[in-house]
């Protein structure tokens, strides 16, 4: 009997279930949204959350509890100047788990953990990359008409 005993298995060993946990928190905290399933999401959002509170703390010894759990010193260095100073008012409730799909080869429902807050950076970055993409597309659209159609290779010509 499983009374009292709480938390998720995730059909892993202790040390892969922990390596794994540490990588998605660390993700979260670097991208502000993850797709995963809605187990390990749930999974995740304590951890997460405590992560925040640490970060909202600011002290020395929340850095260090952050260092030992986090994979990367950029993930830190985010969470304590970015992500952690966006929730400085609010009291918990960092984040949101939005089901989208049933994923294709096992039906196991996927969800996408975020940060709330995160919807204004995230479209920022969204702008940027249509910029880049229409701005790669414009210029190859520019060689295209530059080239003539005379001056194209011929496909079937001999070297």
């Amino acid at each position: 009997m499983r009374h009292r005993n709480g938390g998720y298995k995730l059909g892993r060993n202790t040390s892969h279930r922990r390596a794994m946990l540490r990588n998605l928190v660390t993700s979260v905290i670097l991208n502000d949204r993850v797709e995963t399933t809605i187990t390990k999401c749930k999974a995740s959002r304590p951890i997460i959350e405590k992560m925040i509170t640490l970060g909202k703390n600011g002290d020395v010894h929340s850095r260090r509890q952050a260092l030992a759990y986090l994979m990367t010193d950029l993930a830190v260095a985010r969470l304590f100047t970015t992500v952690a100073p966006r929730y400085s008012t609010r009291s918990g409730g960092y984040l949101r788990i939005v089901r989208t799909y049933a994923r294709k080869g096992d039906a196991a429902e996927m969800a996408v953990i975020e940060l709330l807050g995160a919807e204004q950076e995230l479209t920022e970055k969204a702008q940027k990359r249509a910029e880049a993409r229409e701005k790669k597309r414009e210029e190859m659209q520019r060689q295209l008409e530059e080239q003539t159609p005379g001056e194209a290779p011929d496909p079937n010509a001999e070297p």
